[in-house]
């Protein structure tokens, strides 16, 4: 029979080779030391395997983790570069985006949508920075869905409104009660900017201001 003198040895010689942590063991260690157990075990009283088999077993699932997570990784990196692609082909191009606001230029117009759920009749509201109502557009009867709207830059009274910030809400008429609803703004894309590792890229909407490109509902 092999003395513990013997096996000491072994176990030495099995773990020669250094691994990436020497204050670690790895799979190979591991599986080293498997195998020299088996050598120089009493053959009349064998040792249960099975601890090492589960360590194998467990070495063996977390591999397969970290290689996943490396193919998810390499993945998410294509599609960004992918988004930042798509992205730079909308400078220029008109785009339609959830905001409550936008930036009117002086003599110049504003455009977008109300998004309507069950149909009704839709009414859009433009105030000014200091919350006076400006201007009230009734869309009439629309179906569910999107209504597009367009303000022409002037107030209920006919007057061109000035140049600067104003919000937009609406509201949706349906059995006789309102019901504030989603609104989307247009403006061009004048520029694309790259955000955080992993986040869709951002774009410059002239009149709106920045969002992200996942926001955009429509292109024009």
């Amino acid at each position: 029979m092999t003395d513990l003198t013997t096996i000491g040895n072994s176990l030495n010689a099995a773990l020669a080779t250094p691994t990436a942590n020497n204050n670690m063991l790895g799979q190979d260690d591991f599986l080293k030391l498997m195998i020299t157990q088996f050598q120089n075990q009493d053959p009349t009283q064998p040792q249960d395997p099975t601890a090492f088999v589960t360590q194998m077993s467990q070495f063996s699932a977390v591999a397969g983790i970290q290689q996943m997570q490396a193919s998810f990784s390499a993945l998410a990196q294509q599609l960004s570069g992918a988004q930042v692609l798509q992205a730079a082909t909308l400078v220029g191009r008109e785009v339609m985006v959830p905001a409550g606001g936008a930036t009117l230029a002086a003599g110049g117009t504003l455009g977008g949508g109300v998004a309507v759920k069950d149909g009704g009749t839709v009414v859009v509201k433009i105030t000014d920075a200091s919350g006076q109502l400006v201007r009230t557009l009734n869309l009439g009867a629309q179906p569910a869905g999107l209504a597009a709207f367009a303000w022409d830059g002037k107030d209920d009274r006919g007057a061109a409104a000035p140049a600067g910030a104003y919000k937009v809400s609406a509201e949706v008429w349906n059995g006789g009660k309102p019901q504030a609803t989603d609104t989307l703004l247009a403006g061009k894309v004048s520029g694309v900017s790259v955000g955080a590792p992993g986040s869709a890229p951002v774009l410059q909407v002239d009149g709106v201001g920045t969002t992200t490109l996942d926001k955009v509902q429509q292109i024009m």
